[in-house]
């Protein structure tokens, strides 16, 4: 519980929020690490960290069509 406890005090960086955000839309995470990121995520980092990669993903699936159909 102290573990949770010291986690939830140190919250991660923006590029580490952006790593897991990353790992969450391809769907592989561990057990452990869902846990341990829960306790230091950042709802607001989260919210843009998702937000950026939702663009992201549109803009490639964008660019593979137009490649394709060109």
């Amino acid at each position: 519980m102290s573990n949770l406890k010291e986690a939830a005090q140190r919250k991660m960086s923006f590029v580490a929020t952006m790593k897991a955000v990353f790992w969450s839309f391809l769907g592989i995470r561990k057990k452990g690490d869902y846990e341990q990121d829960a306790a230091q995520l950042n709802p607001v980092h989260v919210i843009i960290a998702g937000i950026i990669g939702a663009v992201l993903f549109v803009m490639t699936l964008i660019f593979i069509v137009k490649q394709v159909v060109a």
